[in-house]
């Protein structure tokens, strides 16, 4: 029991720290191409509770982790962008949005490392060492959940990021059809969403612990 009370408690840890990486980027890139409104309201920040959202950082989580969903995600309060300030808003609202998914991307690929510095380090051979490893564990949720955010965001249903990419190439009719979809579009991600992503997420996470183990002969 205490076991378990433990595991979900990091697994939630991280879950915060990557939920905040993501708002932090989108505040950051915003503030860079001229729009200070989420700077001034303090979202350039790592701290969870400038982001935190009821629903999405703490009731879905716990319940996921509590319940031992296969795999874990949430959200935070969305980063209030103002498109008049940006210096060149259709091109920077794009680079806005898809700040927080190359936050989690590269968070992914920095915890790779970190799992593969550790198995190097702790001269690990196995899955089974892999997973009984406690440093290997954060460094693999934080892997998990950074590729988890990164797919399930770039999904082009408002109001994740990914629909604003999608809203640069559209013509108006399809902007509109966009803006009618409105909340709707995250009960559809949610509801599809395992479905899309569970490939892709076992093929990538599947890649990245083989590198993690093995160094592919490079390091």
């Amino acid at each position: 029991m205490e076991d378990r009370i433990l595991q979900i408690a990091v697994q939630y840890i991280c879950l915060l720290f990557c939920l905040s990486a993501h708002e932090a980027a989108h505040a950051a890139a915003a503030d860079r191409f001229g729009d200070p409104t989420a700077r001034l309201l303090g979202r350039v920040s790592l701290n969870p509770l400038r982001h935190a959202d009821v629903l999405g950082t703490f009731v879905l989580p716990l319940l996921m982790m509590i319940t031992q969903f296969p795999f874990l995600f949430g959200w935070a309060k969305p980063v209030p962008v103002n498109p008049r300030n940006l210096r060149n808003p259709r091109v920077h609202e794009v680079l806005v949005a898809m700040a927080g998914p190359g936050a989690n991307l590269a968070l992914a690929i920095i915890f790779t490392f970190v799992l593969r510095l550790t198995v190097i380090l702790n001269d690990i051979t196995t899955p089974e060492e892999l997973f009984s490893s406690p440093a290997c564990l954060v460094s693999i949720t934080i892997v998990m959940i950074n590729l988890v955010l990164l797919l399930f965001n770039c999904i082009p249903l408002p109001p994740l990021d990914g629909h604003h990419v999608l809203n640069y190439f559209l013509p108006p009719e399809g902007k509109r059809f966009l803006q009618q979809m409105g909340p709707f579009g995250l009960i559809i991600a949610i509801t599809i969403g395992g479905r899309i992503l569970s490939i892709p997420l076992m093929l990538i996470s599947r890649f990245l612990f083989t590198y993690a183990l093995t160094g592919f002969g490079v390091l």
